[in-house]
């Protein structure tokens, strides 16, 4: 089995390094606002969806270099996500990878605009990267549609906040799951269909691929909801135990502690049932499978 905790490590560095230059800062006034974005992109992170996308195109022969554009345009939106996700007017957090969050560190209305800085920014790296029209284009199309309204990240998380008022949801199992397909597993099923397109895969393949996407996304939050109440705050850099004070819907609420870990095991075996037509080549896969249910932080 792959060191995946090594491999992690090893491919945070190197990302980290040419993701900064991305972020040289104006000369004006106005730099505040590319200073809040890359306090927010670089400080920390475990690249956990750039090197998902990253393995899925080895799987077809592709170098990390030739998935770089894309999986900094990635991380880019995923920030942005959560710089606004810790807004006070969302969750409302001061703590992020081990960091004041943006909002803290600068104030709401630049964590705002840094925000949005970065949801455009990762549309103007797809743009003006290497890659051929045609798979650029499903690149762009594939993103703005993995975190938009309709029935993506920002879907979401409209359904996240609208669930806090709902005292007795009529079905909360079918509701958390379509909450976090939405919010938590589109750009973790992004990064993965993403590799699958800059690798060339076939149509088979690429099905498979979006099982293992899938199964994986909702495995990752259900592991994100069971270290909320198990957790160390040091070891997951973000305050802890605030689902349940706000009276969020979670996979712990909906199927206790015990059935919650029972179900990430499960998907996790469904999402390396998917791979089995790569064979060895997937190990990495199957491993970071594993490490998605397994982790500390």
């Amino acid at each position: 089995m792959a060191d995946i905790k090594k491999l992690l490590a090893e491919y945070a560095e190197g990302f980290n390094k040419k993701i900064a230059a991305f972020f040289s800062l104006p000369t004006g006034k106005e730099r505040r606002a590319m200073e809040a974005m890359a306090y927010s992109v670089l400080n920390g992170g475990k690249r956990l969806r750039p090197f998902l996308m990253t393995e899925t195109a080895k799987l077809f022969g592709k170098t990390p270099e030739e998935t770089f554009p894309a999986a900094a345009a990635l991380e880019m939106l995923h920030t942005y996500s959560l710089i606004h996700d810790d807004l006070p007017a969302m969750d409302n957090d001061d703590l992020r990878r081990g960091h004041p969050t943006c909002h803290k560190q600068f104030d709401e209305a630049t964590a705002i605009l840094a925000g949005d800085g970065l949801l455009t920014y990762a549309f103007e790296v797809l743009a003006d990267s290497f890659y051929i029209d045609s798979v650029k284009m499903e690149l762009i199309r594939l993103l703005a549609k993995g975190a938009g309204a309709y029935d993506g990240m920002v879907a979401g998380q409209m359904l996240d906040l609208i669930a806090e008022t709902l005292e007795s949801p009529e079905n909360p199992t079918a509701l958390i799951n379509h909450i976090e397909e939405m919010k938590t597993g589109r750009l973790l099923r992004y990064a993965v269909m993403a590799g699958a397109i800059i690798g060339g895969a076939s149509v088979q393949e690429r099905q498979n691929l979006d099982v293992y996407a899938q199964k994986i996304g909702l495995a990752f939050q259900i592991a994100d909801d069971i270290l909320d109440e198990t957790g160390n705050v040091e070891q997951m850099g973000k305050t802890l135990k605030k689902d349940a004070s706000q009276n969020k819907l979670t996979f712990v609420s909906c199927y206790g502690l015990e059935n919650a870990q029972k179900q990430a095991q499960k998907l996790v075996s469904e999402a390396i049932e998917a791979l089995s037509g790569f064979h060895q080549s997937a190990d990495v896969l199957r491993a970071l499978a594993h490490f998605i249910i397994e982790r500390k932080s």
